[in-house]
């Protein structure tokens, strides 16, 4: 029996995809092996580690737990899309290293994309409020203050990144 495949129009990243692909494949999938924007990482694929975290019109979703059928007509951010233009870091991006926020580097695309969208709900959120947004994000090196401090980092009134 052959696998159903369903026509789907996506934005990614500002950009509308319009694919073809099976009715099985994942957000995640999609992303990675049909649009080829691989900062997306795929971890337990149960939605446990959030290292697959993108925006799904602007709220942050395990994309490993999503069909990409179910994204039909939707805007879908990831970390690539965090960036002000290509080659680029954002402000969120430069905290990340300024503090050393991250070291193996698997967790860091969820990592930043959950701290986006709490950014963009919270300007300056409080320490609390950090570590509420990433705590469903694991991470095996950093111990979390790095990335803690890289929010309050870019987020404090005044604050300046370096270039």
């Amino acid at each position: 029996m052959a696998t159903p495949l369903v026509s789907i129009d996506i934005a990614v990243n500002g950009v509308i995809q319009p694919r073809t692909v099976e009715a099985r494949t994942t957000l995640v999938d999609f992303l990675r092996d049909h649009l080829h924007l691989t900062g997306t990482h795929v971890g337990c694929e149960h939605g446990v580690c959030g290292a697959c975290t993108v925006l799904l019109d602007g709220e942050p979703v395990r994309s490993c737990c999503l069909f990409a059928v179910q994204a039909k007509g939707m805007a879908v951010t990831t970390v690539e899309g965090l960036a002000p233009q290509r080659g680029q870091l954002s402000k969120l991006q430069d905290a990340f290293c300024e503090a050393h926020a991250l070291q193996c580097g698997y967790c860091t695309p969820g990592m930043l994309v959950a701290c986006h969208a709490l950014i963009e709900r919270t300007p300056h959120p409080s320490e609390a409020e950090i570590r509420e947004a990433i705590g469903g994000n694991l991470c095996r090196c950093t111990g979390y203050q790095q990335i803690v401090d890289a929010v309050k980092r870019a987020t404090a009134p005044g604050a300046e990144v370096s270039k």
